[in-house]
C-alpha cells in the first residue's frame, strides 16, 4: 500500500494519520481481476469447471467492478477533505496552492456528498481552472458506462428479460439490461463461462473483460483528472502492483 502521511500533534504522545481507501479499493480491484481471470483460463484449458469456481469468478468479477467505482468515488472524496481540511503533503509550493484554492472555494458549496460522481471530479477542474473533459473524450464516456454498470448493480430491480425475440410490439420499451447490452457490447470480451441463450447483461457481459475494462478505464480517466490538475496521483507508488492478469 502506499504511504499514509503521519503528523505529531502538540501533545507529543498523540499521533494521527490520514488513510488513503482509494489506494486500498484499486489494488483490490485489480487483484480481483487477475483472480477472475485465473479461473477463465483454466476453464478455457481444461473445458470444465466445478459450481464452485464457477461462484468464485462471480464473486471476483463483481467486486472487481464495484471497487473500481469506489476507487473514483474515493479518489476525489479524498482530494476534496484534503483541501478542506488544509492536510497538505505535498513538497511543491504550487500544489499547496492549489490545494487551498480548491478547499477556499469549495467550503461555500453546498451537498457535495450529494454531488453525482463525475460532477465533483468536473467540479475540482473548474474551481482550479484546468480544461475539463471533452463528452467525446473515450475515457470519460466510458466512466459514466461504468457508473451506470454499477448503479444497476447496487439499486437492482427486476425485470424480464427477452432471450429469444419474436414479433416486437409497436409500444415495445428497451429494457434496461438491453440499453446496458446497446452501451457495452463491443467495449470488452465477453464473459467465457456464460451459457448459451443467456442473455448479455449480466451473464455474458460479467467477465474478466468487463472487470479489466472497468480497471482500466478508472486509471486512465484519474490519470488524465491529476495530469490536468499537474498534481501526484496517491496510486503513483502501487501502479506496479495494478496488473489485470
Amino acid at each position: 500500500m502506499d504511504k499514509i502521511p503521519l503528523e505529531t500533534t502538540d501533545d507529543e504522545s498523540s499521533i494521527r494519520f490520514r488513510d488513503c481507501f482509494s489506494v486500498r479499493y484499486i489494488q483490490s480491484a485489480a487483484l480481483l481481476c487477475r483472480l477472475g481471470y485465473r479461473i477463465e483460463k483454466d476453464f478455457l484449458e481444461s473445458g470444465t469447471i466445478s459450481e464452485e469456481d464457477r461462484l468464485s469468478h462471480e464473486v471476483f468479477i463483481l467486486n472487481s467492478i464495484l471497487s473500481s467505482v469506489a476507487f473514483l468515488e474515493s479518489t476525489i472524496n479524498e482530494l476534496y477533505a484534503d483541501a478542506a481540511d488544509d492536510a497538505y503533503f505535498f513538497t511543491d509550493k504550487k500544489n499547496e496552492v492549489l490545494l487551498q484554492t480548491i478547499g477556499e472555494k469549495w467550503r461555500n458549496e453546498k451537498n457535495f456528498d450529494r454531488a453525482p460522481l463525475v460532477n465533483k471530479y468536473l467540479k475540482i477542474l473548474m474551481i482550479a481552472d484546468k480544461p475539463g473533459f471533452d463528452d467525446n473524450n473515450t475515457v470519460f464516456s466510458d466512466i459514466r458506462s461504468l457508473i451506470e454498470i454499477r448503479n444497476s448493480l447496487m439499486h437492482y430491480k427486476r425485470e424480464w428479460i427477452v432471450v429469444q425475440k419474436g414479433e416486437i410490439s409497436l409500444d415495445f420499451e428497451e429494457t434496461h439490461g438491453e440499453k446496458l447490452e446497446r452501451m457495452l457490447r463491443n467495449k470488452f470480451p465477453g464473459n467465457p463461462l456464460a451459457q448459451k441463450n443467456r442473455p448479455f447483461f449480466p451473464d455474458t457481459c460479467f467477465g474478466h473483460g468487463c472487470a479489466e475494462w472497468a480497471v482500466g478505464n478508472s486509471l486512465a480517466f484519474t490519470d488524465e483528472f491529476f495530469r490536468k490538475l499537474e498534481l501526484p496521483a496517491p496510486y503513483d507508488g502501487i501502479k506496479n502492483e495494478l496488473a489485470t492478469k
